[in-house]
């Protein structure tokens, strides 16, 4: 089992800082696995406002340096738990963040590709570049993530998208009318 210990130390969130553009308020996109958050980070954006929640929660240690999703509902809880923390955290920095872990947090955006599009999107990266996150062996967790995110978009009134490139829009928009 994975400890986590918190602290006072901002450095890490200050690493993400000095990559980004500066904003006041941070921000949550949470999408499932495949969508494109990834490449829509590392080639679509043109400024660095976008910051990979994987990355993230990789570096403060709310993720496991192992295949976690793969261990069971328990595992996963915990460590969506845990990035919940740093993601909260990462907002008040004024951090944007994509990403897949969530548990408690309530994301500013939700992406939900249409399913052939969301398993296209997965068997390229598994063909061609696989870089961690769900292969088409595990389609059912995936089917079952998007459950949960449709779900979590109704309870907690958050708006839904069909492409990451859209939600990154509208809290662009949402930025600038909040200031």
């Amino acid at each position: 089992m994975e400890y986590s210990v918190f602290s006072s130390d901002k450095t890490p969130y200050d690493i993400f800082l000095q990559h980004t553009v500066p904003h006041r308020r941070g921000y949550f996109i949470l999408a499932p696995s495949g969508t494109g958050k990834t490449y829509y980070i590392k080639n679509i954006q043109k400024d660095q406002h976008w910051i990979d929640g994987d990355v993230l929660w990789q570096s403060t240690g709310a993720h496991p340096d192992t295949e976690w999703w793969n261990q069971g509902l328990d595992v996963i809880k915990q460590v969506d738990a845990r990035s919940d923390v740093i993601t909260a955290q990462a907002k008040e920095c004024g951090l944007w963040v994509m990403g897949a872990s969530n548990n408690w947090l309530r994301p500013d955006a939700i992406v939900l590709p249409d399913w052939k599009t969301n398993v296209r999107y997965i068997k390229t990266r598994e063909e061609n570049n696989y870089d961690g996150g769900l292969t088409t062996a595990g389609l059912a967790q995936l089917k079952s993530h998007r459950r949960e995110l449709r779900a979590t978009a109704r309870a907690k009134k958050v708006p839904v998208f069909s492409t990451v490139a859209e939600a990154a829009e509208y809290i662009l928009h949402l930025d600038q009318k909040a200031l």
